[in-house]
């Protein structure tokens, strides 16, 4: 007799994947819930998955790497990652993610809203179909807020410090306003961002997080004043140019949040 598929969700510790476990907690009792533990998780993020985990009734599996993040830099010379090496993603996140699966059908959930066009690499293994619940059904940013306030539940503590991602403390897909707010609230973790930073150095290399520009420079205070009024000016023009769209077209308008990175950590 042929053995039943699996019912498999990635928790990224995000909204998203968050209110589609709600919103298929129901519909799929059999479902897995899954976090893949990088061990450079924000704590605001344990924090949530803890909270999700007793909404849910169910454990919330951590799957760990193969080897470590330190480890693996190692392996890869010492070059931190980036949107041009995204190992960390592929070694810290999508093995662990097969590895857990092995060779059985899988139907893997992922919380890709109907209003976002992106897609994104989930796994090319023959044995998982991927399935999005929220494209399906037509739910948009707005009624993922929705499911997750009625559920008491609600958005990730870090939003309210201006993270807009889930992912590790050092992603390096944060827009410099959130390097400066993790300088703000989690100093402890800055410095270890930065500490890899140095590390690279003794390569010959330098591999910078934030693209060319060393988190010794960016913290500065100068440096972060100007990122701050910088980011107060660009929000302002993007709520003065909605406003007038708005006044044309009727509506309310809510700024959405930057949405670049890798799926399986960020959804």
């Amino acid at each position: 007799m042929a053995k039943s598929p699996r019912h498999i969700l990635s928790l990224s510790g995000g909204k998203d994947s968050a209110a589609l476990a709600i919103y298929m907690r129901d519909r799929v009792p059999e479902m897995e819930y899954i976090f893949h533990d990088t061990d450079k998780e924000l704590p605001e993020t344990y924090e949530y998955l803890g909270r999700l985990e007793a909404l849910l009734g169910k454990p919330i599996h951590k799957t760990a790497p193969e080897h470590s993040f330190d480890k693996w830099l190692d392996v890869f010379g010492g070059m931190i990652p980036s949107n041009h090496r995204r190992w960390c993603t592929r070694m810290l996140k999508l093995k662990p993610f097969e590895d857990y699966i092995g060779d059985e059908k899988v139907f893997n959930y992922v919380g890709l809203r109907a209003d976002e066009e992106r897609e994104g690499y989930i796994s090319h293994k023959s044995n998982i179909t991927t399935i999005y619940p929220f494209r399906e059904d037509g739910l948009v940013k707005a009624d993922i807020i929705e499911i997750l306030e009625a559920s008491g539940l609600g958005l990730p503590t870090y939003t309210r410090w201006g993270r807009t991602r889930s992912g590790c403390y050092f992603c390096f897909y944060q827009q410099k306003i959130e390097w400066v707010r993790l300088k703000q609230e989690h100093p402890d973790l800055f410095e270890k961002a930065k500490e890899y930073e140095y590390a690279n150095r003794k390569n010959g290399n330098a591999f910078y997080w934030n693209g060319d520009e060393p988190l010794e420079s960016l913290e500065k205070p100068e440096r972060m004043a100007q990122i701050v009024e910088n980011w107060e000016k660009q929000r302002e023009r993007s709520r003065r140019s909605a406003s007038t769209l708005v006044s044309i077209l009727g509506g309310d308008f809510e700024e959405e949040e930057e949405r670049e990175g890798c799926l399986i950590c960020q959804i």
